[in-house]
C-alpha cells in the first residue's frame, strides 16, 4: 500500500471519526429531548462538512485557502441557521431547512471541482459523481439494512432488545458517515460504477416516459386537478425534481458512449414529456397564486418550478438537435453545467432572504 494510500485512509478514518462525534452532540450534551430540532438544523451541515475536508485534504495539492473558505462558510452557514430568529413565518424557516443542504451540495460542489468555477467538464464530473453516490449509497443502505436486521435478529434470539441503541447510536452514525465512505469507493474503484449510470438510463428513461404519459392521460380523463389539490401538486413537483436529475445523470453518463443511439431519442420524448408536466404544474401554481394570494411555499414552489422549466426547455433543444444529428450529446452537458449556478443562486435566496422577505407573512 503506497504511502498517499494510507494517508488518504487515515484521513477518511478521521473525517468518519469526526462526522460520527458532532452527530452525538445532542446525546454527548444531554438534551436528547432537542435532538430532533438539533438535526433538523444541523444534519446536512455536518454530513456535506465530513465529505468536503475529506476531498480537500485529500486532494494531490493541499490549498490551505480552499481549507479556510470552505471553514469559514459551514461555520458562518452553523451560526446563522442556529441563530434564527425563533419567531420567523413557520413555512419559512421549513423552506429554509429544506433548501440548506440544497446550498450545501452547491457548495459541496465547488470544493468536489477544487474551486474551478470555468471548467464546464468538472461540473459535469460532479454531477455524474452525484449519481454514482446515489445508486452505490442505495446498494450500501439495502446491505446496512440487512445486517441490521440480522443483528437484532440475533439478539433478540437470546433475550437482548438492542433495538434503540443500535439504532440511536450505530445505524445513525453509519448513515452520516456513509457519503464519505462512499466517495472513497467510488475514488478508489472507479469501474464498479463506471457503467451503473448507462445501465439505470437505459433501463428507467423509458420506464419514467411511459409511466408520465400514463399520469398525464389518468389525470385528464378522471378529471383530478391539481389547480385545487395541494397535496397532488406536491406530488407533481416531487416527480419533475427527480425526472429532471434522471435526465441530467442519463447525460452525463452517457456523452462519453459512443455506441449509444437509442438513448439520445428516449432522453429527448422524457424531457419533452416531462415539460408538458412541468406546465401542467406551473399552470396550477399560477391558478393558486392568483386565487389563494402569494406565500411562502408557493414563491419556492413557482421559482423552482421555472428554474425546471427554463432548464427542461434549454436541454430539450439541445437534445432534439442530437437526435437530428445537428449537434453532439456533449452539448448538452455543457448547457446543463452553465445552468448548475442558477440553482445554486436560487438555494442563496431562500435560505438567506426568504426569512426577511416574508418575515411579517
Amino acid at each position: 500500500m503506497e504511502k498517499t494510500e494510507k494517508n488518504k485512509i487515515l484521513i477518511l478514518i478521521l473525517s468518519a471519526v469526526l462526522v460520527a462525534a458532532l452527530i452525538r452532540i445532542p446525546q454527548l450534551f444531554g438534551f436528547d429531548a432537542g435532538a430532533s430540532f438539533f438535526y433538523e438544523k444541523n444534519a446536512a451541515l455536518i454530513v456535506f462538512l465530513g465529505i468536503a475536508l475529506y476531498v480537500i485534504l485529500t486532494a494531490e495539492t493541499l490549498r490551505k485557502n480552499h481549507l479556510i473558505a470552505t471553514l469559514i462558510f459551514y461555520a458562518v452557514c452553523t451560526v446563522y441557521i442556529n441563530l434564527l430568529h425563533a419567531n420567523i413565518n413557520k413555512d419559512v424557516m421549513q423552506l429554509v431547512y429544506l433548501h440548506l443542504p440544497l446550498l450545501l451540495w452547491c457548495f459541496y460542489g465547488l470544493v468536489f471541482i477544487g474551486f474551478d468555477r470555468k471548467d464546464k467538464g468538472k461540473r459535469m464530473a460532479y454531477i455524474q459523481y452525484n449519481g454514482k453516490m446515489a445508486i452505490l449509497g442505495a446498494v450500501l443502505m439495502i446491505a446496512g439494512f440487512i445486517l441490521s436486521a440480522v443483528t437484532m435478529g440475533l439478539f433478540s434470539a437470546i433475550d437482548m432488545n438492542i433495538e434503540n441503541f443500535y439504532m440511536e447510536y450505530i445505524a445513525m452514525t453509519g448513515v452520516a458517515i456513509a457519503p464519505i465512505a462512499v466517495t472513497y469507493i467510488i475514488e478508489k474503484y472507479p469501474r464498479i460504477t463506471h457503467k451503473i449510470i448507462p445501465l439505470v438510463a437505459n433501463i428507467f428513461s423509458p420506464l419514467v416516459t411511459i409511466i408520465q404519459i400514463v399520469f398525464l392521460t389518468v389525470m385528464f380523463v378522471t378529471a383530478k386537478s391539481p389547480f385545487n389539490d395541494r397535496e397532488f401538486l406536491m406530488v407533481i413537483n416531487a416527480l419533475l425534481a427527480v425526472v429532471t436529475a434522471l435526465v441530467v445523470f442519463s447525460i452525463t453518463g452517457t456523452a462519453a458512449e459512443k455506441t449509444q443511439r437509442f438513448l439520445p431519442v428516449m432522453l429527448f420524448a422524457l424531457t419533452a414529456v416531462t415539460l408538458i408536466t412541468n406546465l401542467v404544474a406551473l399552470s396550477a401554481i399560477i391558478y393558486r397564486l392568483g386565487e389563494f394570494g402569494l406565500t411562502p411555499n408557493r414563491t419556492a414552489v413557482l421559482g423552482i418550478n421555472l428554474l425546471i422549466f427554463v432548464h427542461l426547455v434549454l436541454m430539450a433543444i439541445d437534445l432534439f438537435r442530437t437526435v437530428s444529428g445537428k449537434r453532439e450529446i456533449q452539448r448538452v452537458e455543457r448547457t446543463t453545467a452553465r445552468y448548475l449556478p442558477v440553482y445554486a443562486l436560487w438555494t442563496l435566496i431562500v435560505v438567506f432572504l426568504f426569512p426577511w422577505i416574508f418575515a411579517t407573512s
